[in-house]
């Protein structure tokens, strides 16, 4: 058990120290990484594609890091899409308390219903509170997340073993997408 602490706490390290794409060269990685999760999560669950095509928007987080030992926290970086485009990109942090022993590793998709929602994204005003639920991304699963306050959010899990059943929230800052 121990071991696997110690393997949550350096993931969450790694993936939390990471910083956000500055150059045009970084930029681009994360677009093609949040395309191929994107492009996994449709795989998964066609219905998907018409959720996000009447969406006003979306965030794809190809990898988000999580660990914790009764406290907590999860880092990521994403990329916010709106008409299907790349507009900006999203930093996500979170911080939980409770019972909660381990690390792992997943995708994340946040589809903004509504242009109000996607404006509270861009405007740094959109808190994932314990009040959201993700729904875990499998067949069939499109159909069944319940939008809250405009936002659904499905994950994909990647790797790890965690145990987690304590509250948190995730916190996502946005930046516009610079031209050119």
């Amino acid at each position: 058990m121990l071991k696997q602490l110690t393997i949550g706490a350096a993931l969450a390290c790694a993936v939390g120290c990471a910083t956000a794409p500055e150059t045009r060269v970084e930029q681009k990685g994360l677009e093609q990484r949040a395309s191929a999760a994107l492009t996994t999560m449709k795989a998964r669950d066609a219905r998907l594609d018409e959720i996000l095509s009447r969406s006003a928007g979306y965030a794809v987080f190809p990898e988000i890091g999580k660990g914790g030992a009764i406290v907590g926290g999860a880092y990521g970086h994403g990329v916010v899409y709106q008409h299907g485009r790349p507009v900006g990109y999203v930093e996500l942090s979170q911080a939980s308390i409770g019972a909660q022993l381990g690390g792992q590793t997943f995708a994340e998709l946040i589809v903004l219903r509504d242009h109000k929602a996607l404006e509270r994204l861009k405007s740094d005003n959109l808190d994932l509170g314990a009040d959201i639920s993700a729904v875990a991304l499998t067949t069939g699963a499109a159909g069944s997340a319940q939008f809250e306050k405009g936002v659904a959010v499905y994950v994909m899990p990647r790797g790890g073993l965690m145990v987690d059943l304590s509250v948190n929230g995730q916190k996502i800052d946005y930046r516009r997408k610079p031209a050119g």
